[in-house]
C-alpha cells in the first residue's frame, strides 16, 4: 500500500487515466486536495475517480493470459489454468506472498479507497452542490469505499484502516486493524449511510444505485453472519431485510432474463436481472475476460492470443444435474464453434461474438451483483433468520431451477434447504467470483464427486491438495510487508 500512498499523496485525478470517461462527459482540469474548485464539473471528477478501480474484480494480472478473476477461481478447485504458469500454485495450495495476482488486489482496493477518502474529503466544500446532490455523490463515494474494504478483509483478514486522505507520508505505516472493527467502522455505516441517500433502484450507465448499495448490505451482512465474524442471528435478519427489497423488485425493475444467452448481448448490459457491474467498451476499457476463456490457440477466433487462462473443472461440470440447462451447449459453457469440436468445456459467459468473430474489442460487461445472486442471498438467509425457509425464499429458489429446466423442490428442512441454496450458488454463479467467498464464509466446500458438502478444513481438492487454516486467508503480499515495518504476516505465509 505504501507506493500507492505515495502516489496519491497529491491525488492527482485525471479523469482519462482512471477510465472513467463512462460516467463524465467532460474532461475537467487536473485536480488536487488542495485545488480551490467551485463548479459542478470538478465535484463529478472527484466522484468520477472513485470508480477507476471496481475493475479490480477482473483487470488482466500476472502475466500472459492472467486475470485477477482467477485467483478466486483456481483456489476454489472448480477451475484450471491450462496457461497460467502459476494456476498449479493455488490449484495445488503452494501459493505464497510472491504469488500472481494477489497484489493486484491489494493495490487495487487501496488505490480505490484513497481516492474515496479524498472525494469524502472535497465534495462536502462544493456550493454549487445542493444538498439532494451531495448526499447522492457522498452516497456514491461512501458504498464503493465499503466496496473495496469488503473485498480487503474477506481476502486478507485484518487490514489497514484509512479513513482520511494522507497528506503525510509520517502517516504512510499503518498497523492492522482487526477485520470486525473494519465492518463496524467502516463497511457497515459507510452502507447504511448510502442507504439514506435518494439514489434510483438503476442506473443505465453503471453507476452506484440504491439497487447496489441494497445487494451489497445484503451480502455484507450475510458474510457478517458467519466467519470469522460469527455475528449470526441478527445478521442474517438483517440481509434478509435488504435482500428482500430487491427480490420483490425481481419482476418489474431487475426482472430475470428468460433465456442464458441474453447475458452475453452487450446491448443488455445494465439492464434486466444486472444490478451493477464493471462497465466495458469498445473505446476505453474492453473486458479482458473474452480472450482470457477461449480455448488456448483455438483459432477460433480474430484474437492473436487465445488464452486458455480460465477453464472448468471436468469434475464441476459433471457435477451438474444432466437436466440442467445451464450446462447444456452454449448456455454456460460451450465445446465447439463454427463446427470445431475443442475438447472439452469452456466458459460462454463473457463470449462476446462480434469481438470473437471481427474487432476482438469485447465491450460485455462483468457482474458483479445480479437478480438470482441476491435471491439466493434471500433464501439462506431468511431461513437462517426464521428457523425454516419460507413461502417465499422456497420461490424464488425455484425460480431460478426453473429457468434451469429443473423439477421445483418439495418440502425441505432448514438443512436440506440451505444445502440447495448452496447448489444453486455453485451453479447459478460459477465463475463469477462467488464460490471461494462462500467457502471461506461457511466453512464448507461442495465435494464436487461425491456431490456433498465437506468441511473447508480438511476438504481434499480435485488436485490432491487439501485445505488448511491457513487457506482461509490469502497472504499480505510481500512488497507491502517490505514497504510497511508494522504490519504483520498471515498466519502459515
Amino acid at each position: 500500500m505504501k507506493r500507492y500512498i505515495k502516489y496519491l499523496l497529491s491525488f492527482v485525478i485525471v479523469t482519462g487515466a482512471v477510465s472513467c470517461n463512462e460516467f463524465l462527459e467532460e474532461n475537467p482540469n487536473t485536480l488536487t486536495t488542495q485545488a480551490n474548485v467551485t463548479s459542478i464539473e470538478a465535484a463529478r471528477a472527484f466522484l468520477a475517480s472513485i470508480y477507476g478501480n471496481v475493475n479490480l474484480v477482473a483487470v488482466g494480472s500476472g502475466g500472459w493470459g492472467g486475470n485477477t478473476l482467477s485467483l478466486l477461481e483456481f483456489m476454489s478447485g472448480k477451475a484450471d489454468g491450462v496457461a497460467q504458469t502459476e494456476a498449479f500454485r493455488f490449484n495445488q495450495l503452494t501459493h505464497d506472498s510472491q504469488a500472481f495476482y494477489i497484489d493486484t488486489y491489494w493495490q487495487s482496493a487501496y488505490q480505490g479507497i484513497l481516492r474515496c477518502n479524498v472525494a469524502l474529503k472535497q465534495i462536502p466544500g462544493f456550493s454549487v452542490l445542493n444538498e439532494t446532490q451531495k448526499a447522492e455523490f457522498l452516497a456514491e463515494v461512501r458504498a464503493l469505499r465499503a466496496f473495496y474494504y469488503f473485498y480487503l478483509v474477506r481476502m486478507f483478514g485484518d487490514v489497514p484502516m484509512v479513513t482520511e486522505p494522507i497528506t503525510s507520508l509520517n502517516d504512510v505505516n499503518t498497523p492492522r486493524t482487526p477485520v470486525k472493527q473494519i465492518y463496524d467502522q467502516v463497511i457497515i455505516p459507510d452502507l447504511l449511510e448510502a442507504e439514506k441517500a435518494p439514489l434510483p433502484w438503476r442506473r443505465p450507465n453503471g453507476e452506484v444505485s440504491r439497487g447496489f448499495v441494497k445487494a451489497l448490505l445484503a451480502d455484507v451482512y450475510l458474510t457478517y453472519a458467519g466467519f470469522p465474524v460469527n455475528a449470526g442471528q441478527s445478521a442474517y435478519v438483517e440481509s434478509a431485510k435488504r435482500s428482500k427489497e430487491l427480490v420483490d423488485l425481481r419482476t418489474s425493475t431487475f426482472p430475470l432474463f428468460k433465456e442464458y444467452r441474453e447475458m452475453i448481448l452487450p446491448s443488455n448490459k445494465n439492464t434486466g436481472e444486472f444490478i451493477f457491474q464493471v462497465q466495458f467498451d469498445k473505446v476505453n476499457r474492453n473486458n479482458p475476460l473474452t480472450p482470457v476463456v477461449l480455448p488456448t490457440f483455438a483459432g477460433i477466433s480474430r484474437y492473436a492470443n487465445e488464452f486458455g487462462g480460465l477453464v472448468p473443472r471436468v469434475e464441476f461440470i459433471r457435477s451438474f444435474d444432466p437436466n440442467d440447462k445451464r450446462v447444456a451447449e452454449k448456455q454456460y459453457f460451450f465445446t465447439e464453434y463454427n463446427g470445431k469440436q475443442l475438447g472439452g468445456h469452456y466458459i460462454y459467459k463473457w463470449f462476446d461474438k462480434v469481438a470473437v468473430d471481427s474487432d476482438t474489442r469485447s465491450e460485455l460487461n462483468f457482474s458483479i451483483y445480479r437478480m438470482p445472486d441476491v435471491m439466493l442471498m434471500y433464501a439462506e438467509a431468511s431461513n437462517r433468520a426464521e428457523g425454516s425457509p419460507n413461502q417465499l425464499a422456497k420461490d424464488v429458489v425455484n425460480e431460478i431451477r426453473a429457468r434451469a429446466t429443473l423439477a421445483p423442490i418439495g418440502n425441505l428442512n432448514s438443512e436440506a434447504f440451505e444445502r440447495e441454496v448452496w447448489n444453486q450458488r455453485y451453479f447459478e454463479l460459477s465463475f463469477e467470483g462467488k464460490i471461494w467467498f462462500d467457502m471461506v464464509r461457511t466453512r464448507k466446500v461442495r465435494n464436487d464427486v461425491t456431490k456433498q458438502y465437506d468441511d473447508f478444513i480438511g476438504h481434499r481438492n480435485v488436485f490432491g491438495a487439501t485445505f488448511q487454516e491457513r487457506n482461509l486467508l490469502f497472504p499480505i503480499p510481500l512488497r507491502e510487508i517490505q514497504t510497511n515495518p508494522i504490519l504483520t504476516q498471515n498466519t502459515g505465509f
